[in-house]
């Protein structure tokens, strides 16, 4: 057997893009956790208790406006110079700026100086995770038959969970083992140092694997375009609007679920800041089931309906679930992380074999990254927008309710349109898959 038949099993491309999307997840997890408990506290203390925790809320979200340019940046790399070599840039940068995160001094004396390295750390961050995701599905798309390709493409969805569960699991693990005093005064910088070494063992994943057939032979036929991000635009304009749509719901309620409803839960609620990290991880390790269960349906009944259901279905418990919550035990808030959490999982799991159907292969890993980086962007400041609802609302019950409604109308929106669209990415990773298939095998 050939080195190049291994490197391309479609298999072992998916778990490249799994792992290392799941450490890009963890390294921007790590600092929802630490922005939701200790980044106001530590940075931002002159500006008071409110502002502080807007402030913090506020470092989250300027990683998520950044996401356009790393998009852009990374997606045009993608396409001119190949989807692994690409994929490889983005994990090392997120994981030096998550690991310098944890250097940073929290004394008074170094707030400001502290605050603004910070903020340029999370730029970094987010640059860097515009290019990921695309670059990730496509790995894991364009290796594998049209029949599997929703189910691989849901895999690299278990990133999120992955990451999420491990910030989780490390930082209760913290708060136990150490207590919370420790934790606030240096504990809480392991998890970011963590990610240093963890990069090896992604880029040894993402150096394992061959380029995907889909741009070897665009590179071959030389199609690759000159500047595939306005090439995407130009050329296939709905797509973008029906991709951006399409991903608000998975994206979002990650933003709402693991960020503001924790501060929300914590500081509003009264519940302990433990019982909420407990039960985000139950929520993320039942993700671990869901998500590819999601893939498989995927394979059955396609992707953009697998979306729709996930959409009609959070719609549905949206405003009876944070009803529940506000007098709720804590037995009902991890049935509520179940919950609230399976429904938006259909809509996520099925996000990337939907909108890898939308775009050519050409401008591909451009178009995927600027949709989902855009859809990004209003998702990252969801924790702000829901956090000023709730103060103009005295925080009634309703207020995440009405977000988390809106977030699944949209996706609904979008993965109905999604699903009357011609399906381009497919067909191009078709004809390069036929190829090799027409050439004399290697031994």
């Amino acid at each position: 057997m050939s080195s190049t038949s291994r490197t391309s099993s479609p298999r072992r491309v998916a778990a490249a893009a799994t792992i290392g999307t799941a450490l890009e997840s963890y390294d921007f997890y790590v600092y929802s956790y630490f922005a939701a408990f200790f980044a106001g506290p530590f940075f931002f203390s002159a500006l008071g208790a409110a502002g502080a925790q807007l402030a913090a809320f506020a470092t989250i979200g300027i990683a998520f406006v950044v996401r356009p340019i790393g998009a852009v940046i990374f997606g045009h790399l993608g396409d001119r110079l190949g989807r692994r070599r690409t994929l490889i840039l983005t994990v090392t940068l997120m994981g030096v700026a998550t690991g310098l995160v944890g250097l940073l001094p929290t004394g008074t004396e170094w707030a400001a100086m502290s605050a603004v390295v910070l903020v340029l750390l999370r730029v970094v961050q987010g640059l860097s995770l515009g290019g990921e995701w695309g670059g990730a599905i496509l790995l894991a798309t364009e290796h594998a038959d049209a029949r599997r390709r929703p189910f691989f493409a849901s895999l690299p969805q278990l990133g999120s969970p992955i990451g999420s569960v491990a910030a989780g699991g490390f930082m209760l693990a913290l708060f136990f083992g150490l207590g919370p005093e420790a934790v606030s005064a240096w504990g809480w910088r392991i998890p970011f140092l963590v990610a240093i070494p963890l990069i090896a063992v992604s880029l040894y994943l993402r150096a394992s694997v061959d380029e995907t057939p889909v741009f070897k032979a665009l590179e071959q036929r030389g199609e690759r375009q000159r500047v595939p991000a306005l090439a995407a635009i130009a050329s296939q304009p709905a797509a973008f609007v029906v991709a951006i749509l399409t991903a608000l719901l998975g994206i979002g309620s990650y933003s709402l679920m693991n960020t503001y409803t924790m501060d929300y839960g914590a500081e509003s609620l009264g519940f302990d800041p433990m019982q909420l990290l407990l039960a985000a991880t139950i929520g993320g390790l039942l993700q671990f089931v869901t998500v590819p269960a999601f893939g498989w349906l995927a394979t059955r009944i396609g992707s953009p309906t697998v979306v729709a259901i996930g959409a009609i279905g959070t719609l549905l418990i949206a405003f009876p679930m944070y009803w529940l919550l506000s007098s709720a035990t804590f037995g009902f808030l991890v049935t509520m992380m179940l919950v609230g959490g399976v429904l938006p999982t259909a809509s996520w799991a099925a996000l990337g074999g939907t909108m890898s159907e939308l775009f050519r292969g050409r401008h591909a890993y451009s178009a995927l990254s600027m949709a989902y980086a855009i859809a990004a962007v209003i998702s990252g400041f969801i924790p702000l927008v829901t956090d000023a609802l709730g103060d103009a609302t005295a925080n009634a019950w309703w207020h995440p309710g009405i977000v988390l409604a809106v977030l699944s109308v949209a996706t609904l929106v979008g993965s109905l349109a999604a699903r009357s669209m011609r399906k381009l990415g497919d067909e191009e990773a078709d004809a390069a898959q036929a190829a090799p298939a027409r050439e004399p095998a290697t031994v």
